[in-house]
Order: C-alpha cells, then structure tokens, then sequence
C-alpha cells in the first residue's frame, strides 16, 4: 500500500472535503480525487460518501483511517530513527565488562546515555579473553582492559590514568602510614592478579619489585582486583591495584599511596575493532576523547586521600 496515498487519504478524511484537502496537499483536486479512487480499487471498497458539504468516511474508511494513522506514525518514526542511526545517535551499544572494571566506567556511561538517550547500552559481563572474542565476532562493539593490548585488528582508547595504590590490611602497623614504597612491602605476601593477555599488570608489578631489588612472594593469584582486595581483608598480604578500586571500602583494608618517582601510573582502555565505522562507536570514543580532555588532573578517590591525610 503507497504511503504517499494514504497521506491523501488521511488529508481528505481529515478535511472531510477533497477541495479543502487538495489546497491543504498543494495540489489540484483531480489528480488527489484519482489518488483516493485507485485507493478505494486497491482496497476494494467505498471509503467516502459525497454528501452536500462534501465527503464522509464509511465504515470502512473509519477502519483505515485509524490504521493509516498508525502506520504513517510508524513510517515518520522509522525514517526519524533510521536517521539518527546513520548519525549515531540510535541503536545499540553493547560492552563487555569484567571485574573491577565497572568501578571505572558508571561517569562515562551516564555521559553518554545522557547525550544519546536514544541510544540502548547493554553491559555483558565477560573476561578479558571473551571480551576479545566477542570484539572478533561482532557480538560486542566495546571492551575495557588495563594497559591496553597490541593485537591484530584492535584499537585501544586510553579512558584516563590512574596512579597505582597499595591494599593492605589495617591491622598491618604499615597501614597507619600516609604512603609507603614497595622495599616496605617486600616481606609481606602479596596477592596478584591478572588482566589479561601478556603482558599485564601482573607483568607490570613484577618488573617494579624487580626493580627495587626484590621478588615479591606470591600468597595468592586471582582473576581481577576486586577478589584481591577482598583476599587483602582476610589477612592474605598486599596488593597493588588501581587507585579506582579503593572506592569499595571493605572494611579492613586501608588504600596508601604509592612512593616512588616517577609515580606508577596505569592506562584504563577502551577497546575495539579498527574497522568498525560504527557511528554508534565513533560517538562513544568522542564521548571519552571529550572527558579526557576536560579531566585536568589526576586525583586519588577520597578514601586514598583521606588515609594519606590522617
């Protein structure tokens, strides 16, 4: 069925007058009067009465007038959608998450839901490795990973650095402290976990006790920081993880910082295909890129600054 008369149609309902209808279309009464007669052949039935003033809707016409409205209503808002689409503004945004990961993101999702209400986010919970697969078969469209990865056909956008902090339990005389170094730390058992491919934070944290001429002794390996924090509590030893994590304040754990010049920071990531012209995706690194941007400092969460303090 033509869009284009069904418009005719809804006018002339509407008008209950083909002259007043066709004044309101722009055009002459007897191309629309031929419109609304191939409408009636195509349906197969009357859908005006002539009367003295004009027409009336039969029963049927009543019947397609309501359905005409529907479906023109439905055609504007595919064409408005299909628009915004093709800017970036609608659709699906689907993201892999894993671990504290989410601790990082809830800023930047509600910025970009914000700006782009139109725009469905779903969050899937995966690892590291199902992140990557999920990137590769297209089932997600954004990962986030410590450190970034360097592999064929993914893209890394840096969300932000953040300075590396020490978990210790409180009942550690160290964790009255407002900072501490890794030498301080080097008797302790420390738990450790990984983030993904090689090489990762675990890597990282190895090569700076290495560094300060120590090999940390390992208690425990774990697969993300929230675990090794929650180790941390139940007495297994220290732990370094980004200072974004100290935000779960489990009771007894202390979060210190880091000391050691240059300060150890780390690289929050956004991952994604590179061939992905998605203007969903490009939407979302400019979302990133612009609060990068605005972020002029890098500040610990409050629970690092305030044991630095005390």
């Amino acid at each position: 069925m033509d869009l284009r008369r069904l418009r005719y149609f809804v006018a002339v309902a509407e008008e209950a007058n083909i002259g007043r209808a066709a004044t309101r279309l722009n055009m002459a009464q007897p191309p629309l009067t031929r419109q609304i007669q191939q409408l009636e052949t195509e349906v197969g039935t009357p859908l005006f009465q002539r009367t003295r003033k004009g027409v009336r809707m039969t029963n049927a016409g009543q019947v397609l007038f309501e359905e005409a409205r529907n479906i023109l209503a439905l055609a504007t808002r595919a064409q408005e959608r299909t628009k915004l689409a093709g800017l970036g503004q609608s659709g699906r945004l689907d993201i892999g998450l894993f671990g504290s990961n989410i601790l990082a993101v809830p800023q930047l999702l509600h910025t970009f839901r914000m700006q782009f209400p139109d725009i469905d986010v779903i969050v899937h919970a995966m690892n590291k490795e199902k992140q990557l697969e999920a990137l590769y078969d297209r089932r997600v469209t954004v990962g986030f990973n410590l450190l970034g990865l360097k592999l064929a056909g993914i893209a890394n956008e840096k969300v932000r650095s953040e300075p590396l902090v020490v978990a210790i339990n409180e009942t550690d005389p160290l964790s009255k402290r407002s900072s501490i170094s890794l030498k301080q730390i080097s008797d302790r058992p420390m738990v450790i976990f990984a983030s993904g491919p090689r090489p990762n934070l675990m890597d990282m944290i190895f090569a700076l006790c290495l560094e300060e001429g120590f090999q940390p002794a390992i208690s425990q390996e774990v697969v993300d920081s929230v675990t090794a924090v929650a180790l941390v509590a139940a007495g297994f030893g220290v732990s370094l993880v980004p200072a974004t994590v100290s935000q779960l304040s489990l009771p007894g754990v202390a979060f210190l910082r880091l000391n050691r010049s240059p300060p150890v920071t780390v690289d929050f990531n956004c991952i994604y295909r590179r061939d992905d012209t998605s203007p969903i995706l490009q939407a979302f690194l400019d979302t990133i890129r612009l609060m990068r941007k605005t972020r002029t400092n890098l500040l610990l969460p409050r629970s690092v600054l305030r044991n630095a303090t005390r």
